[in-house]
């Protein structure tokens, strides 16, 4: 057997411990019992352990020094594993096993926390989370990783080559125009109407369940249940799905499960050829964000996709507050200084992301504390959204990302909405006739071409070179504000 070949069968296995690994997760924000939280965490840390130790095992190093590539996808291949090895090497197994079983006790604190508005219960937890976080975050950069950056080499994890200057400055860039557009559609004279009334849990599920398949998603790989915060987890031939259901606000529901089947189509209409190998999922988070928020808002919100939805709620729910399609448009599309990050309009939705980013920061390196974090939001949200935060789930425990030691994984939103705006672009170019499609319910051609410039390469190349293939121009932030300008100000009459 060849050093190439030993490689690659050995990470086969390495990737689908991983998958079990991922399972256990999925698991315990959906069935497992509450009683089974420390348990679990300590399943997490065990298969933790396993899996560093086979991602440092010495046995990598040989064979990637011997191992001849094949083919451009075997180099591909062979450069992500030794990235992953630099990386995993980087950290001592002790504080990997750490790490997965705090995050994995943290998960269900936070979830108490958040239901009972209690940031002090979460806060203590929080700390360690923090604290293992920093450490990780050091050890990398004393490797070399994120240019000896610790929130730099966090970041790398979730948008290779990355970093937080890039995207501040981009983040500078954005804010003006989008700070502009907010404030004129907010002094329009004639908003629409918010949508009102009682929906039922189980008529939402079933038409949540009817607007995933109008977006192509595999119900003979996936499957959809209920979480605290939605999530797509899985790959290969295994990508399920989650969302959460408010019965005063369907769209909640409705537009969170397009999200993530976003995420769960990127996954599942990855090249069978890359299966339980280094390219057998997402090349990045920002290429995946920018799946999830293009089916979600381009094609999930646009004016001909609402219009077909107006009509299934009619069917589904009887009568609506809103009466006409247009109407029904413009109500998906509301704009709202709202406290909720993943409840946010398109105008909103960037500065709630620029937020947390300039607060991680703080955290790795601005002089924030742990203890001073839920001030430090308050005093920001007040001052970005004019409006101050009225509880702490509407706040700082809001989202479950910091619990389970995300961090440098926020920016990856907005840079997901950013290659969103390019691919959108590229697509309205290719298909001119879309809406015609979109209006009947069906977003397969669409979510065809994505699927063809996108998602069948996983992560045959790099984060910005998927973009730019597919819209033949490297990637820009021009494209979404132009998107975002002209969508809007029609809506409000600008």
């Amino acid at each position: 057997m060849t050093a190439f070949a030993a490689l690659m069968a050995y990470q086969r296995e390495t990737e689908a411990l991983a998958q079990i690994a991922g399972r256990l997760g999925w698991d315990q924000e959906t069935v497992m019992p509450e009683g089974a939280a420390e348990q679990r965490g300590e399943e997490m840390a065990a298969i933790e352990g396993v899996l560093h130790a086979r991602r440092t095992d010495p046995r990598v190093g040989d064979w990637l020094a011997a191992a001849e590539a094949p083919d451009p996808a075997g180099a591909r291949a062979i450069e992500l594993i030794g990235r992953a090895y630099r990386r995993n090497a980087a950290v001592p197994a002790r504080l990997a096993s750490e790490f997965a079983r705090v995050t994995s006790l943290a998960q269900g604190i936070w979830a108490e926390a958040r239901a009972r508005d209690d940031v002090a219960h979460f806060l203590p937890t929080l700390e360690k989370v923090v604290a293992l976080s920093r450490e990780k975050g050091q050890a990398l950069a004393a490797a070399g990783f994120g240019g000896g950056d610790a929130y730099d080499a966090l970041l790398d994890d979730y948008e290779p080559e990355a970093t937080a200057e890039s995207i501040a400055a981009m983040f500078d860039r954005m804010r003006p125009r989008l700070v502009a557009l907010r404030e004129a559609v907010l002094g329009a004279a004639n908003p629409p109407a918010p949508l009102t009334g009682q929906y039922a849990e189980a008529r939402q599920i079933g038409l949540a369940r009817d607007l995933a398949t109008a977006f192509g998603y595999d119900w003979s790989r996936g499957r959809l249940d209920l979480a605290v915060h939605p999530f797509s987890s899985g790959s290969g031939n295994d990508a399920r799905i989650t969302t959460r259901v408010v019965e005063t606000d369907p769209f909640n529901c409705f537009y969170s499960t397009i999200h993530e089947v976003g995420h769960a189509t990127y996954e599942l209409g990855i090249d069978a050829a890359h299966f339980l190998t280094p390219l057998g999922q997402g090349v990045s988070m920002g290429v995946h964000e920018s799946q999830s928020r293009i089916y979600e808002n381009q094609l999930g919100r646009s004016r001909a996709f609402t219009g077909w939805l107006h009509g299934q709620m009619h069917a589904v729910f009887g009568g609506l507050s809103i009466g006409s399609a247009e109407e029904f448009y413009r109500t998906v599309n509301r704009v709202s200084a709202g406290f909720i990050r993943t409840e946010a309009d398109e105008v909103h939705y960037n500065l709630h992301i620029m937020m947390r980013f300039d607060l991680e920061r703080a955290l790795f390196g601005g002089g924030l504390e742990v203890a001073d974090l839920e001030d430090a939001w308050n005093t920001r949200f007040a001052r970005d959204f004019g409006v101050a935060v009225d509880r702490p789930a509407h706040g700082v425990l809001q989202d479950v990302h910091w619990s389970v030691g995300l961090f440098g994984y926020f920016p990856t939103y907005t840079l997901g909405n950013v290659y969103a705006g390019c691919l959108h672009a590229a697509l309205r170019a290719d298909l001119p006739d879309l809406d015609t499609a979109l209006g009947s319910g069906d977003a397969r051609p669409a979510t065809g071409w994505l699927r063809e410039k996108v998602q069948r390469h996983g992560g045959l190349y790099r984060p910005a070179e998927v973009i730019e293939r597919a819209c033949d121009a490297a990637p820009s932030e021009e494209p979404l504000l132009d998107y975002l300008e002209a969508k809007f100000r029609a809506i409000y009459g600008l």
